[in-house]
């Protein structure tokens, strides 16, 4: 078995990515982080299910297939789409379909254009992509059945994303990077570098597509990944990757001994608790550390969308001083989804209705 694919491997096995039966969605662009994560997981896929044949391989070989038998038995289908931005689209549609036929994985597809989501929406180009991704992934899973969804996220996106929250002011949170299993959704490639990926294709002489735009420094990404990046490998640290990836493992080891703390507070200062409203005791809020309370907005907020994102470290700020204040009748629009009312003693955090 090829380090890369034992990599692969043990990220699904240490992190339950897949549980017996599973059906699974590989989100697939046919660029390298994508091909490389069909090809592993289905040379793994083939692996499991070899019969009769142990005694044909070597002691290595042995080994590894022993590894691979502890895999739950799983399915596989691909889902791309396009974006409709690139000219080079199509044929980027074309060559996962050929991989797909050629391996016989089932293949969905579909042309979405993104531009008229960002235009209609008023959002970004990037967050339109993501809402069209996501949105035909449960198109797939309603006509498949499918139970998860698999993106190519690797270690690098992932110290990235550490990287531009950092510099937008996140709180440590947002120190996090990208989580290994969010819900449905999966990432066996996350402990793998792109340099790694690109190995993997070129050991197995797979021509991947690549995607020009990620090397035009117009977001704040391509920024960070082609200029900064490299330029702290070769100034101060050729081993930044890892470096911050174990920095962010700390935090978060560190955040889940907090939030196991405050999610005990919560429950003592908790008024009232419903889908769209939580209430807490304002004078038993105020009563804790700075670093408590501020834990205890996001494990609200959390508690209340499922996410804390578009909460900033200046919106917590802005949430404590309110509370300390005291000041009745007041209240804070952090985003354009949730509202901060301080009033009669309470604090009630809650979902702005929808007109």
């Amino acid at each position: 078995m090829h380090n890369f694919e034992e990599k692969v491997l043990e990220t699904i096995i240490d992190n339950n990515l897949i549980e017996e039966g599973d059906k699974i969605i590989l989100a697939v662009s046919g660029g390298p982080d994508s091909i490389a994560m069909l090809k592993s997981i289905y040379n793994l896929k083939c692996e499991k299910e070899r019969k009769n044949s142990t005694e044909k391989l070597s002691r290595d070989e042995l080994k590894a297939f022993k590894k691979v038998r502890i895999l739950p038995s799983f399915d596989i289908v691909v889902a791309h789409v396009n974006h409709l931005i690139r000219q080079e689209a199509k044929e980027d549609e074309s060559f996962v379909k050929d991989f797909c036929e050629e391996i016989g994985i089932q293949f969905y597809s579909k042309s979405i254009d993104v531009k008229e989501i960002a235009n209609t929406y008023k959002i970004g180009m990037e967050e339109a992509g993501r809402i069209a991704r996501y949105d035909f992934f449960d198109e797939v899973a309603n006509i498949t059945g499918a139970s998860k969804v698999a993106i190519a996220h690797n270690k690098n996106d992932s110290v990235e994303t550490v990287i531009m929250h950092a510099i937008r002011g996140s709180g440590t949170y947002g120190l996090h990077g990208i989580e290994v299993k969010n819900g449905k959704y999966i990432r066996p490639l996350i402990e793998c570098q792109r340099c790694e990926i690109e190995e993997y294709c070129k050991d197995n002489h797979i021509e991947a597509r690549i995607d020009k735009t990620n090397f035009e420094n117009l977001y704040t990404r391509n920024k960070i990944r082609n200029v900064a990046i490299p330029y702290i490998e070769k100034e101060f640290n050729p081993n930044i990757i890892e470096t911050i990836s174990r920095l962010s493992e700390l935090i978060k080891e560190q955040d889940s001994f907090l939030d196991n703390f405050v999610e005990k507070i919560f429950y003592g200062i908790r008024l009232y608790e419903d889908d769209n409203l939580i209430i807490l005791d304002l004078k038993k809020f105020n009563l804790q550390e700075k670093v408590i309370k501020s834990k205890l907005v996001l494990y609200t907020i959390i508690r209340l969308f499922g996410t804390s994102k578009g909460i900033e470290k200046i919106h917590i700020e802005d949430i404590l001083k309110l509370c300390q204040n005291n000041v009745g009748n007041k209240f804070l629009l952090p985003n354009r989804n949730t509202k901060v009312f301080v009033n009669n003693g309470k604090i009630e955090i809650s979902k702005i209705k929808k007109v």
